[in-house]
């Protein structure tokens, strides 16, 4: 007797044939992406009662040769031993899971996200977060969990997608790790003809520290509010362009009677102690106002996108670093350290060029960061309280991208990276410290 499956088994058979297909023809490109109306049909459907259930990773095996020993590397990658000047590095390794519910008319209603982070030094949650649509007006949804903050553009944007090995110096400061716990609520009209479906509005609440400290360690809050445009296309024109403004409004808060910010005296700015009791539990200002741009050409062939992004506003670190601490900062003997609040500005620019081949591709980029705007060159000296943490970097990288097939790439990349010459001890000229990075990504 012949056997025959039934309709459901049957569709179920040709969906996870389809899957099989097409999975490639699916590409992440934020950290916080999730299936949609064009995406939903390339993945598995499990069934209509149940939802849907997919799996994606990605693997980044690298080499990497600096200019000197000991070269410090942290946004290239990590720091490199004192006496190594080459490695070789898994520098991440994604896997993913996620899970769509639709309502009966096909619409999202419930999503979760959930994926790790493994390498050679340790396995780590990247992602945990459940998103819930509002459907009667279809105009908001939230996102509560371990998510990408949204603020700018490149921090937004996924690993496996970037042209250039890393995020830059400034986005890698100001937002150690890109992903913190909170929630953030989404405006976004969804329906067919809706006059401003291109329009994203979100307002989010983080902890602050993101995934570089173990938890919340004060009663401060960022609060991110961005709105973007998504990518538009003049058809006469042959090119698209999309972009938004970001604010983030947060801080930290003093645990000691001292603290420090730049003021003027006798004509110099230097860094000046405040005393105060009135200075405990008082908030440490975190003040960010950026504004990006990405513009593309329409065509798949010699296609040309630029992307540009700058940020302003005040920080505050310590006197050694103005990156965002992950934890209380202390000395070696477990004492409190005052916070130091800086006013700061940098910038990105990044080129990419497809050749005819849309296999090949061309990267330029160049970014800047200035922790202290207050001061430059050789007005940063100790003995105005100055010191590391107050010197402006430059980067410029270059690179060429080769996609050997849709599961695998490979990207030749040279940072070169200048210091600003000052009196402080290691940065009285430009150190050695380029880094030139072999980078391929597996990927499904």
């Amino acid at each position: 007797m012949r056997y025959s499956l039934p309709l459901f088994h049957r569709r179920y058979v040709i969906a996870s044939v389809l899957l099989l297909i097409s999975s490639h023809l699916f590409a992440q490109r934020t950290i916080n992406d999730v299936m949609d109306s064009t995406t939903v049909n390339h993945l598995l459907i499990i069934s209509k009662k149940y939802g849907s259930l997919s799996f994606s990773g990605y693997l980044q095996p690298q080499f990497q040769f600096a200019q000197s020993n000991g070269t410090q590397a942290e946004y290239q990658g990590g720091n490199f031993g004192e006496y190594t000047n080459n490695r070789f590095r898994l520098r991440r390794g994604r896997l993913r899971a996620d899970y769509m519910l639709l309502t009966d008319e096909g619409d999202p209603s419930t999503y979760f996200v959930l994926q790790f982070d493994g390498t050679e030094q340790g396995v780590a949650i990247r992602d945990f977060w459940g998103r819930y649509y509002e459907n009667k007006w279809k105009l908001m949804y939230v996102t509560i969990g371990l998510s990408g903050r949204p603020f700018g553009n490149e921090l937004q944007l996924s690993s496996s997608v970037r042209e250039a090995p890393e995020r830059g110096r400034m986005s890698q400061i100001l937002m150690k790790t890109e992903r913190d716990l909170g929630a953030t609520f989404s405006f976004n009209p969804r329906w067919k003809d809706a006059t401003l479906k291109n329009l994203v509005l979100d307002m989010g609440v983080y902890n602050g520290q993101g995934l570089a400290g173990t938890g919340e360690f004060d009663n401060s809050k960022d609060f991110i509010f961005r709105l973007s445009h998504k990518p538009y296309t003049f058809k006469n024109a042959g090119f698209s362009v999309a972009g938004g403004i970001s604010m983030l409004q947060g801080g930290l808060n003093h645990r000691l009677p001292v603290s420090y910010k730049m003021d003027n005296v006798n004509g110099m700015y230097q860094m000046v102690k405040d005393s105060s009791a009135n200075t405990v539990n008082k908030v440490a200002p975190r003040r960010y106002y950026g504004a990006d741009v990405q513009l593309a050409t329409a065509t798949k062939s010699w296609k040309s996108e630029v992307r540009a992004e700058v940020i302003s506003g005040m920080q505050t670190g310590t006197s050694t670093t103005s990156t965002t601490p992950g934890s209380y900062p202390v000395d070696s003997k477990s004492v409190a350290l005052p916070y130091y609040t800086r006013t700061f500005n940098g910038a990105y620019l990044t080129f990419v060029q497809t050749l005819s081949s849309t296999n090949d591709q061309i990267i330029l980029k160049y970014d800047w960061y200035d922790p202290n705007s207050k001061v430059k060159g050789m007005d940063i000296s100790p003995s105005r309280g100055l010191s590391a943490a107050d010197v402006r970097f430059d980067t410029f990288g270059f690179g060429f991208l080769h996609h050997f097939n849709p599961h695998f790439k490979a990207v030749v990349y040279y940072d070169v990276i200048r210091n600003e010459n000052t009196q402080v001890t290691g940065y009285t000229d430009d150190r050695k410290d380029n880094v030139f990075t072999l980078r391929t990504q597996f990927y499904f």
